[in-house]
């Protein structure tokens, strides 16, 4: 059995503050209101089409993390996933735009809230609100695929000297880089393809977000305890942890799910070990994650993955509710094992 040491648990941290982003990471880079945006690979190879982008942590997940941080007024441009995208709206105010034109509809989010996108549908998002704002992505699979730009994001990246090659490699003719012999660009999607992408009616879309306060703790979680709650946030399926389905499941499947856990001043939850992946970000407040040998403090904006299996529990050791919400690498998770003390108190 592997020995998770503390210097071992420090790699699998990544601090908000240590984040290393790119602002080219995609064929947008110059557009005018998308150069100045952050993109972040945290977790997983992520979407970027710029072999320059920094991945925190590698390691196969069966999802990845990435962010996003922009300034007021800083727009992601249209474009389209093969797989889930969820966000988490860790600060700032947001509006997602829907259809390659920005005109099929919209959705306006805040810290706290969430929201996914279907697959197969142009949208894109601005920050709307004064300062820089940072959203939490999570995309599914360990290959999610490369992303399809909307048609006017081609013309644009032209005339600002971006070209894409098939595949995904982006080519900045400013620096002096050439299209290699051979070569094949990116090109834009066809009127058949434009229909396949075509945006489901805005009274489905509004299904597929939740405001912070609508989140309510699941009293079947069995992590739940005297000012510790669990709450289901997206579940494609029933967890066989015993948390239903929903609030959120789209008719395409994440193949994840999204819980959100907040403990009081003081709360606990106790030792016990997953099955499968679990991804932590602290949205706000102080978490401190405990295991046999070692603990770690977690911030605001910090994102810890958690080694199958290691026998680990929480803490919120401060005057202040401590908020975040975990990714489990499963559409429907397993009931948690805990420590043979938790078994016997029951």
């Amino acid at each position: 059995m592997t020995k998770w040491t503390q210097e071992a648990m420090e790699k699998r941290l990544v601090r908000y503050a240590d984040l290393k982003g790119l602002r080219n990471a995609f064929i947008d880079a110059r557009t005018p209101g998308s150069d100045r945006k952050e993109n972040f690979t945290i977790i997983g190879p992520g979407v970027s089409e710029n072999p320059a982008q920094v991945v925190h942590i590698p390691e196969a997940h069966g999802f990845n993390v990435g962010a996003a941080r922009q300034p007021f007024g800083c727009t992601n441009s249209q474009h389209s996933h093969l797989t889930a995208e969820t966000f988490v709206v860790h600060t700032g105010k947001w509006r997602f735009l829907f259809g390659a034109n920005k005109d099929e509809g919209y959705l306006d989010v805040e810290p706290g809230d969430v929201a996914t996108v279907p697959t197969h549908m142009f949208r894109g998002f601005e920050k709307r609100d004064e300062g820089t704002g940072f959203l939490y992505v999570v995309l599914g699979h360990d290959d999610p695929g490369k992303v399809v730009w909307a048609p006017s994001v081609f013309q644009m990246a032209v005339d600002y000297g971006l070209k894409l090659l098939k595949g995904g490699k982006l080519i900045d003719t400013t620096l002096g880089e050439k299209v290699p012999e051979g070569a094949e660009l990116e090109q834009p999607p066809t009127p058949e393809k434009l229909k396949e992408l075509a945006t489901p009616p805005m009274s489905e879309l509004a299904r597929y977000a939740i405001k912070g306060n609508a989140i309510k703790g699941s009293p079947n979680s069995p992590l739940a305890g005297p000012g510790a709650e669990e709450a289901a946030v997206i579940g494609d399926v029933d967890g066989a942890d015993g948390i239903p389905a929903g609030p959120i499941s789209g008719h395409w499947k994440h193949d994840f799910t999204l819980r959100r856990l907040k403990l009081e001043t003081g709360a606990t939850i106790p030792a016990h070990a997953r099955a499968e992946q679990e991804v932590i970000f602290v949205q706000s407040g102080t978490l401190e994650v405990t295991w046999a040998d070692g603990k770690l403090i977690m911030g605001a904006g910090d994102t810890l993955t958690v080694p199958i299996g290691l026998m680990h529990g929480f803490r919120n050791p401060t005057s202040a509710d401590v908020i975040a919400f975990v990714v489990r690498g499963a559409a429907s998770p397993a009931a948690p094992v805990f420590a043979e003390n938790r078994v016997a108190a029951e």
